[in-house]
């Protein structure tokens, strides 16, 4: 073995590395965003906030889930972390707003 592989490969490992994580990342911002439409569209049907909390929970697990009214919608912000090792470090937030009042 020589020593250019030898310092070739721990870069190598670390770049790899580093864009699994850009995809665990990326992959955990679509889970957000589709755990944040469904609470939205589940609190505008008139569910209650457990209900919703409930889906967001199923979708992406250690979720936070904070919803509220603006006029006539109803808003859901999901934040969470961006997955685990490097991704953990990152995070993910996405929001949602759908018609309240079951229309």
């Amino acid at each position: 073995m020589t020593a250019e592989f030898a310092v070739v490969v721990p870069a190598v490992v670390l770049v790899l590395a580093m864009g699994l994580s850009a995809v665990q990342v990326g992959l955990t911002q679509l889970r957000a965003t589709d755990a944040a439409a469904d609470a939205a569209r589940s609190l505008g049907r008139g569910d209650d906030v457990g209900t919703a909390a409930g889906r967001v929970a199923r979708v992406l697990p250690g979720a936070t889930m904070t919803s509220g009214v603006e006029g006539d919608l109803v808003c859901v912000r999901v934040d969470a972390v961006g997955g685990s090792g490097l991704a953990g470090v990152v995070p993910v937030s996405a929001s949602s707003c759908a018609m309240g009042g079951g229309r």
